[in-house]
């Protein structure tokens, strides 16, 4: 399995190198959601960002503590910014083709199984799969950091479960992509680090809108939200606007 290659400014910042295996795909899944009692209490595997710098731990704990968001504060810190570009030119396509599991310098490339799959696997919990297949998954349980929800998910209603990109493709493209090699976007597409299985509703809502305009509706979640959006944006050596680095640091008590 390959491992992220990581910005040394991201490692340097969290102090933290801890690698675990993990998974990759885009999911629209779904089925009936029901209100749970959030991400942290629902969901004993979720991991704080800060403690999973490469993305391959499972879920999105909160940032609580004040030192953790100190240190939150100071990785934000590092980020560049600058205005918003033309969209002009943006296609999905440019980013290689949906889940692919060929996509290079990403963890659990090349594994026989597609990135959507590799995610609910990572965050997913009673999984089902598909008869004969050890990596096509057709129900779980998943608790959504996002609306701190659980959704009982099945195949059949995909799109409850959407695969949310954190830093959203298109905002990418404005920020700088349109100017990467097909390689690194793909990278960025596929990324875990960059990859969250979610609330459908939610993740529709949040289009491709940074932090000053769409943050997760579960307050909790927002400081690690805006961690996971720095981690990705250093990773890749993209700037944000000035406005969404400064909600990134409020919400992380900047």
């Amino acid at each position: 399995m390959k491992r992220l290659r990581g910005g040394a400014a991201v490692a340097a910042a969290l102090m933290c190198a801890v690698t675990v295996a993990g998974c990759k795909e885009q999911t629209t899944g779904a089925g009936p959601a029901s209100t749970g009692s959030g991400p942290a209490a629902a969901d004993g595997r979720a991991v704080s960002p800060l403690r999973n710098p490469d993305g391959t731990k499972p879920g999105l704990a909160p940032v609580t503590t004040d030192a953790d968001k100190a240190v939150a504060r100071k990785l934000i810190e590092e980020v560049s910014t600058k205005g918003r570009g033309p969209k002009t030119g943006y296609a999905r396509d440019k980013f290689g083709h949906a889940w692919m599991d060929t996509a290079d310098g990403v963890p659990l490339a090349r594994n026989g199984c597609d990135t959507r799959n590799d995610l609910i696997h990572r965050d997913g919990q009673n999984l089902r799969f598909r008869a004969g297949s050890d990596c096509v998954v057709i129900a779980m349980t998943l608790h959504d950091p996002y609306t701190a929800t659980t959704i009982e998910w099945r195949k059949a209603k995909a799109s409850e479960v959407q695969i949310d990109h954190v830093v959203p493709l298109s905002y990418s493209w404005q920020m700088g992509s349109a100017r990467w090699p097909v390689s690194k976007r793909r990278q960025l597409a596929n990324d875990v680090l960059n990859l969250i299985p979610v609330e459908g509703r939610a993740n529709s809502a949040k289009g491709d809108s940074g932090p000053a305009s769409w943050l997760p509706p579960n307050k909790q979640i927002r400081c690690a939200y805006a961690v996971r959006f720095a981690q990705v944006a250093l990773k890749y050596e993209m700037p944000v606007t000035a406005p969404d680095k400064q909600i990134m640091l409020r919400e992380c008590g900047g």
